[in-house]
């Protein structure tokens, strides 16, 4: 794990950043440069052979098993430790890229609570077509960020609305944004957005 910005012990809040396939925790954590909140900790978590499953997002769950376990309980270990120092979820942001915003979309769905922000930049929810999105629990207006392509060659479009859609029934503000004929990539509309979503962050 990689780490940058505030020490956790003096920290206004805390940001999980999760790298895509093929990625890296450094390259992922390049973004809190762009993002500038030096008063905020940036912690950037490496997958093991850097790919946090092996197959789509889109495959049967269980083909992407153990590995998508391992992925969240990842996840679940960092909020912790965070909040052990100090920095409760309602000041926690999750933000990834591809498959690392699977992961984090994913996690917080399945563990629904107010977070600081949550954002799937060319991302969506975890499963194949048809998969139930039963999650329990409620985002309790948590702030989330969608940022895709029309025309993704990972991110179908359907499932970045879905994901939209669940995220609204699990309570969150959700802001959603489909730029046309962009490539699987970040943009500075989605830079701005989520800076937005931390500077307001509690």
């Amino acid at each position: 794990m990689l780490t940058t910005g505030a020490p956790l012990e003096r920290a206004r809040g805390a940001v999980v950043l999760l790298h895509g396939r093929g990625g890296t925790a450094e390259d992922i954590l390049s973004l809190a440069d762009a993002l500038y909140a030096p008063d905020l900790a940036w912690l950037a978590p490496q997958a093991p052979g850097q790919t946090w499953y092996p197959l789509s997002f889109l495959a049967p769950v269980a083909q992407n098993e153990p590995a998508l376990s391992r992925a969240l309980a990842t996840v679940g270990a960092m909020v912790e430790s965070i909040a052990e120092a100090g920095i409760p979820a309602e000041r926690v942001a999750l933000i990834g890229f591809s498959q690392g915003g699977c992961l984090a979309l994913e996690y917080a769905a399945r563990n629904a609570r107010r977070y600081g922000g949550l954002a799937g930049l060319s991302a969506g929810l975890i499963g194949p077509p048809g998969t139930p999105r039963d999650y329990a629990g409620s985002l309790a207006g948590t702030h989330v960020f969608l940022g895709c392509s029309d025309v993704d060659g990972h991110i179908p479009l359907w499932r970045v609305q879905e994901s939209a859609r669940v995220f609204g029934t699990l309570g969150a503000e959700v802001t959603e944004r489909i730029y046309p004929g962009m490539g699987h990539t970040i943009n500075d509309d989605e830079i701005a957005h989520v800076k937005r979503m931390l500077q307001g962050m509690a």
